[in-house]
């Protein structure tokens, strides 16, 4: 089982803030999950798919979208950061 979070406008786009599922064996990487998501709801995939979407695997930053996610406990999609 994977937990993922939602943050900023993926959390408004899930409408909710975390769910937990299991990834499909063919899910290894940060562009397959996106795909993924993608397919099983286009609303929240769209937001998803955004570039400025930052993923973290177990509270590590993926740098890549062929940057692997198979075992991760927890996922997280976060918008930019901004300060002020």
């Amino acid at each position: 089982m994977t937990k993922l979070l939602f943050f900023g406008r993926a959390r408004d786009a899930a409408g909710c803030s975390e769910m937990i599922c299991d990834l499909p064996a063919n899910v290894e990487t940060v562009a397959e999950l996106r795909s993924w998501l993608h397919q099983r709801d286009p609303e929240l995939g769209s937001v998803l798919m955004a570039r400025d979407i930052r993923v973290a695997a177990d509270h590590t930053i993926c740098v890549s979208e062929a940057t692997s996610v198979r075992g991760a406990s927890e996922i997280a999609f976060m918008p930019p950061m901004s300060g002020g």
